[in-house]
């Protein structure tokens, strides 16, 4: 095969070079395009659009597949940490256990948010949404952290990974009407986590094992999904130069939109209404099927993956071992199971791969974990975080140009101002 493509414009013909990558997965460079053409082209969503070469995560759609730096997701969620995999999509290899050690402890150090940043916080109205507050949070740590108190972008990195999941609970606890946990350094990164939203000062909170080992899986299952809406924000606003915490906090926002992080709420806000309405799934199954209705079942299918989610398999085990082990009988859950087994049986979903996705089941675990609905979309960018930060540093590495998408303009022609009072 040649290693370029022909373009036939009129009677010119130019030829743009084929890049291969490492998974033979292919792309036409059209770097040159407009210079030698004056031609540019349009993909709206950039559905076709290879906005960078990365060596981050591989994602296959039609097969199935998803690997973070070459190792299979389904291996990592079993034998890893969330730690662990932040450090191998941050830094490119599993650590040692060494660095890992260094990682963790480091992580440790700077779990503590500047007391200065609690004032800001004490300003958002107690029913302010979770992300909105997330966001700006995150935003004011560049701020705190500027001019000679910046530090190095590693520290920053850390600093994130520490501070982020210390300032996702306030939100939690304000909506109870509690004060606010300090983190528990002598507890793993999932279990501190669990122990900065639930424990209160009245008695000691036991992290439950199941429910540690779960939240664990659920954040390596969201670490980093390739150039999805969230993380390309993250690199277009990196590539200005703006600051790690300005990117990541332009990423959460493009997160909260219900059409990408959102989905895992819309899933439990779904699964309520059908309950409200009696609980009868036959009748929202055949709602679904019907193009008339306005219905949409929430949690199925996906728009990379034309298989299964591999994620999906990994995570409905998980969501069966957590209700069995938490005994939970909640109407809700018992939908959900209805759902799923209908769309897993039924020709209608099945000839159309709308299979339960990652939003899915985990809006099923968050919610069988204690986690308000409401916070859904802060999970997944607590696990999300290690990619975003990732995707940052591996664009600032490469000296990637700025972001400048163009476009075809369709307004008005050229026209003459006419006064106000000939209007």
């Amino acid at each position: 095969m040649s290693d370029f493509a022909e373009l036939s414009l009129g009677d010119k013909r130019i030829q743009l070079p084929v890049i291969t990558g490492t998974e033979d997965e292919k792309a036409i460079d059209i770097a040159k395009l407009r210079d030698e053409t004056g031609y540019i082209t349009i993909d709206s969503g950039y559905k076709n659009t290879g906005a960078t070469k990365s060596a981050i995560t591989f994602l296959d759609g039609e097969l199935g597949i998803l690997r973070y730096r070459g190792y299979s997701i389904e291996e990592l969620a079993e034998k890893a940490s969330f730690l662990e995999v932040a450090y191998l999509l941050i830094y490119g290899e599993l650590p040692t256990a060494e660095q890992y050690a260094t990682f963790e402890n480091s992580i440790k150090m700077h779990t503590i948010v500047n007391e200065d940043m609690r004032k800001i916080f004490e300003g958002f109205p107690v029913n302010a949404h979770p992300m909105g507050v997330l966001s700006a949070m995150v935003c004011a740590m560049s701020a705190f952290y500027t001019g000679d108190k910046s530090g190095s972008d590693e520290l920053n990195i850390i600093r994130l990974m520490a501070k982020m999941p210390s300032m996702a609970t306030w939100s939690y606890k304000k909506s109870q009407g509690h004060p606010v946990n300090y983190p528990n350094n002598s507890l793993d990164y999932c279990s501190n986590f669990l122990n900065m939203m639930f424990a209160l000062p009245v008695a000691p909170y036991q992290v439950d094992p199941v429910v540690s080992a779960a939240l664990n899986k659920l954040l390596i299952l969201h670490a980093d999904h390739e150039q999805n809406c969230s993380t390309s924000t993250v690199r277009l606003v990196g590539s200005s130069h703006a600051s790690l915490y300005a990117s990541i906090s332009a990423g959460i926002n493009a997160l909260s939109g219900p059409l990408h992080g959102g989905a895992n709420q819309e899933v439990i806000e779904m699964l309520e209404a059908i309950k409200a309405d009696g609980g009868d799934t036959a009748k929202y199954i055949a709602m679904a099927k019907d193009k008339n209705s306005g219905f949409r079942l929430m949690g199925f299918g996906h728009r990379v993956y034309k298989n299964f989610d591999p994620r999906a398999r990994i995570i409905k085990k998980a969501a069966d071992d957590v209700l069995a082990a938490l005994g939970i009988n909640d109407p809700v859950l018992k939908i959900a199971s209805e759902l799923e087994a209908a769309a897993l049986s039924d020709e209608y979903f099945v000839a159309r791969k709308l299979y339960p996705n990652v939003d899915f089941y985990s809006g099923i675990i968050y919610r069988a974990l204690g986690i308000p609905t409401d916070m859904f979309t802060v999970m997944f960018a607590i696990g999300r975080l290690p990619g975003w930060i990732a995707q940052w540093k591996e664009m600032k590495a490469n000296k990637e140009p700025i972001g400048r998408p163009r476009q075809v303009y369709v307004g008005a022609t050229p026209r003459e101002y006419v006064s106000m009072d000939q209007r």
